[in-house]
């Protein structure tokens, strides 16, 4: 008879719970009983790890072994386990000391061979375990950068079962040569990517090429609209007849949002890990991601979904960054509608059948809208064809409900030939944009300190009213249109964190009324001669 307990971590979105693998071995007939709610791909680590321990040069036991995972009403899945497993039944054997493992968390797939790959999800997985007061991980050698982001635990990075099994018993760790490519991918980071997702998305490509808002040629108002976006985490609505530069605008939007912090950065890293999307060689993400669905996109890639456990769809691989929605309105109701819930409370909640999963979904969203099917109904002389109900209907696929979660709304108009060929001079670039985005969410960072609230579009309207209150009389003309039905209760709140984040980026201490101002022309798009004024 004997017992051996290994630990390792079952993910649930990005959130992970420790599973205590147990092994046991009593005499009778050769079987292998794996239970625990596995999966299906974890009911074939039988067959995995019994050829990875032979070909490792370990004696398989020819007895009854029943392989436990605990808690048993957890739902576990993935080749993660495999490595725990194979530790806990060569415990159980006495081929290692089941001491030496009780209180280590291993995490990897393995290959027949006895070749440790890696697999998706280790940083959540080792942030959980950390949580769980585990201070000692065993991970694939290609993760073990990604396991080192969490502080305080011990990470040992193997390439073979064969060298962890000489690391647990004192001898000496065999050269394990790494795999030849010869020029091709390397498969052993196929387990790190889902196939037909592509490398990298959700992040910025690193090509070289930066897009600079210099090349934008006019735009002032959107120009103005997209800083104010970036210094307060305002929502923005671009709309306007096509080639106008409404693309041009959001794709230059990641540039300006500064750094993530070192929070923002694992949070966001998690994410990409879990959805098999983080680089391989980068494990630590800290530019703000960008996010770009097509509009064909369905409900459940935007907001997560997939069989069995849902999987994070756009909003979380937006996460801290850019979530841009191009041609808005040919975008599903249903999946526009779907993103009220987590524009509001910055995570969403998908519950299937398998479970229920709490996703983090904090990011700035653009849409981008032409104003008719055509696109020409705004220019003048460009002859549109829609008639007036088709221009309704079209207009209508943004809801209210949508709209009045957005707080920046402005009109993109066609670029001046002036303009386009230069002889207004260039705009200003991203990186004179960056700085005084930058300064002005450390005037809101001082402001909201002890808060739970860390830029200005987080910060509830009652909090707004009675901890920071504006200037006497600045919000005279907001109030009036409360009053006569332009502006809803959470509009007026909204156009009062607009309001402080302008006075942020002017450096004035609290919002004045022509910063007031401002902020109404940015969300209803009444011009009320505040812009230049504000802006000083």
């Amino acid at each position: 008879m004997g017992f051996a307990r290994a630990c390792s971590v079952a993910l649930l979105g990005v959130e992970g719970v420790v599973v205590e693998v147990q092994a046991d071995l009593e005499p009778g007939v050769a079987a292998f009983t794996l239970v625990g709610l596995p999966d299906k791909s974890l009911v074939e680590s039988r067959d995995r790890v019994r050829a990875a321990v032979v070909n490792s040069g370990g004696e398989w036991p020819q007895k009854k072994l029943t392989v436990g995972l605990s808690p048993a009403s957890v739902p576990k899945g993935g080749s993660g386990f495999d490595l725990a497993v194979a530790a806990a039944v060569l415990g159980a054997a006495e081929r290692i000391d089941p001491r030496a493992i009780a209180d280590l968390v291993l995490i990897g797939e393995l290959g027949l061979d006895g070749r440790v790959r890696p697999v998706r999800g280790v940083l959540p997985a080792v942030l959980a375990a950390a949580e769980a007061g585990y201070r000692q991980v065993v991970v694939p050698e290609q993760t073990a950068g990604e396991a080192s982001l969490v502080p305080g635990v011990s990470v040992l990075g193997v390439r073979t079962l064969r060298q962890l099994i000489a690391v647990l018993t004192d001898e000496p760790v065999p050269e394990e040569p790494p795999e030849s490519t010869r020029g091709r991918p390397d498969a052993m980071l196929a387990g790190l990517m889902v196939p037909g997702a592509g490398v990298g998305t959700g992040l910025a490509a690193d090509d070289g090429h930066r897009p600079d808002l210099a090349d934008v040629a006019g735009q002032e108002s959107a120009r103005t609209a997209l800083e104010v976006a970036a210094a307060g985490g305002h929502h923005l609505l671009l709309h306007g007849p096509p080639g106008a530069g409404k693309t041009m605008l959001a794709e230059r939007l990641p540039g300006v949002l500064p750094p993530l912090t070192g929070q923002e950065a694992l949070e966001v890293t998690a994410v990409h890990s879990v959805a098999g999307m983080l680089p391989p060689g980068e494990p630590l993400v800290s530019a703000p991601p960008y996010c770009a669905p097509h509009h064909s996109a369905t409900m459940q890639s935007l907001v997560g979904g997939g069989n069995g456990l849902p999987r994070p769809g756009a909003v979380s691989l937006a996460h801290r960054g850019v979530l841009f929605l191009d041609e808005a309105p040919e975008f599903s109701g249903r999946a526009l509608d779907a993103l009220r819930q987590p524009l509001e409370s910055g995570h969403v909640v998908v519950a299937r059948s398998a479970g229920v999963v709490r996703l983090p979904a904090r990011f700035l969203m653009i849409l981008a809208a032409n104003p008719c099917p055509c696109g020409r109904h705004t220019l003048v002389g460009a002859a549109c064809d829609c008639p007036p109900s088709a221009i309704r209907r079209y207009q209508a696929r943004l809801s209210g409900p949508l709209l009045d979660r957005v707080d920046l709304r402005v009109g993109v108009r066609p670029v001046h030939r002036a303009d386009l060929l230069g002889q207004g001079g260039r705009g200003e670039s991203t990186a004179a944009v960056a700085v005084r985005v930058r300064e002005a969410r450390q005037r809101s960072a001082a402001r909201l300190e002890g808060t739970p609230w860390t830029v200005n579009s987080e910060v509830p309207g009652h909090e707004l009213r009675t901890r920071w209150p504006v200037a006497p009389g600045a919000l005279a003309a907001a109030e009036r249109d409360l009053e006569r039905g332009l502006l809803t209760a959470r509009g007026l709140d909204r156009v009062l964190r607009v309001a402080w984040t302008v006075a942020d980026l002017a450096g004035r201490a609290r919002p004045e009324s022509r910063d007031v101002a401002l902020a109404l022309e940015l969300r209803t798009g009444v011009a009320r001669g505040a812009a230049a004024g504000a802006a000083s």
